[in-house]
């Protein structure tokens, strides 16, 4: 893939825009449309949410490292990588959602969760928007992050913002199914 960075930056902010925006609606809806599990087996509102809160708090630190060590400068053009490409097409929301199987560590299911797991969503949000203003400073293809999986693959900053902002995108379509 290569865009505009310019334009990438502001397709992901637009993206969590709208995830913050039914974030922000949800904290009004009851406890039990927020705890309603369709089977044993299946997740919450509130158990997407802590999954995404799960992976942020390892990706929104490391996100925030490399922007402020970073003494790039920006470019105009972002080509993603091969393997940040692929990570971050395979998070895409489709009509019909692959299953992927979540790692333990990741999953939700069992914990004890209210309201405050939506708080947390919306604050995530709102960094990941700052992190986004502050990106348009910075070579989106010469920051590299490390990933959740292994501190050994390092994913160019474009693609770790799109992988992020997309698995966001694609479980909070899974809520708003729920």
């Amino acid at each position: 893939m290569k865009i505009q960075s310019q334009q990438l930056l502001n397709d992901l902010k637009k993206i969590t825009d709208e995830n913050l925006e039914f974030a922000e609606i949800l904290l009004h809806e009851s406890d039990a449309k927020l705890n309603f599990r369709a089977s044993e087996k299946s997740w919450s509102i509130l158990d997407c949410l802590e999954h995404l809160n799960l992976y942020g708090k390892f990706y929104l630190p490391e996100i925030d490292e490399r922007i402020r060590k970073s003494n790039t400068k920006s470019k105009d053009i972002f080509i993603s990588g091969i393997l940040g490409n692929y990570f971050a097409e395979s998070m895409l929301p489709k009509e019909k959602l692959n299953i992927m199987k979540t790692f333990k560590s990741m999953n939700p299911m069992g914990s004890n969760l209210d309201r405050s797991v939506i708080k947390e969503f919306i604050s995530q949000q709102k960094q990941i928007k700052t992190f986004l203003s502050d990106a348009n400073k910075i070579d989106l293809n010469k920051v590299k992050t490390s990933i959740s999986i292994s501190k050994l693959i390092k994913l160019k900053l474009g693609d770790t913002f799109r992988f992020v902002i997309y698995h966001n995108w694609r479980h909070i379509e899974q809520a708003k199914r729920i």
